[in-house]
């Protein structure tokens, strides 16, 4: 009989609100989003981003209620847990959950600040896909977040780009993907393995996660 796996049921290992580590200051990615789910171009975007900016790390923080979107599907918990499992097997990917501690809409100025109060020593870049890109100066307070972070864009291929800060430009391989199709691709009973992590797909088949 081939072996089957299971979801590990150990407890979330890389999800604290610990801040100051490092006393020397590193170079942090930032990714954030609401990961409803976490899928392999988020992944790839934050590896690409990583080894080409030569990065200490890349750090992913779940909204809590995202300023730009619709509140999210899945609960704190599922979204952290799936960021945990996506993530475990890279050393240098950690879960911070910030945003979801503090609560409320999840302002990127908020947490900066909170960032740069607790470990002012490190260096910030926050990762954006090209959506996020165009629409960076709708923010809450633009022109103060771009003191606190390096913008870094992940270009994509066709897509048009009308950057109004100064922006780090990172090529990475076009995965055009979305939670929201990963999200209608399940409601209709349509394969997701091979774009999420299995272990996300996993957790989102035993919990029954956007059947509905």
């Amino acid at each position: 009989m081939a072996n089957t796996k299971c979801v590990e049921k150990k407890p979330v290992t890389k999800v604290e609100p610990k801040i100051d580590e490092d006393k020397r200051g590193r170079q942090i990615g930032i990714m954030g989003g609401t990961f409803d789910p976490v899928h392999i171009a988020h992944l790839v975007a934050a590896e690409q981003a990583m080894t080409k900016l030569r990065l200490d790390e890349v750090w992913f923080i779940p909204d809590n209620i995202p300023p730009h979107k619709n509140a999210p599907l899945t609960s704190a918990k599922d979204r952290a847990t799936m960021l945990e499992l996506a993530t475990r097997d890279n050393p240098k990917f950690r879960v911070k959950l910030l945003e979801l501690f503090r609560g409320g809409v999840s302002y990127a100025i908020d947490t900066m600040r909170y960032l740069k109060e607790k470990a002012p020593q490190n260096n910030y870049y926050l990762i954006m896909g090209s959506d996020q890109v165009n629409s960076f100066h709708t923010w809450k307070e633009a022109p103060e977040l771009v003191k606190l972070v390096t913008l870094v864009g992940i270009r994509r291929p066709g897509y048009p780009q009308d950057p109004q800060y100064p922006m780090i430009w990172v090529d990475a391989p076009d995965i055009r993907l979305s939670s929201t199709a990963i999200r209608r691709s399940v409601a209709t009973g349509t394969s997701i393995r091979y774009l999420v992590p299995e272990s996300v797909r996993q957790y989102i088949e035993e919990k029954g996660l956007y059947r509905d």
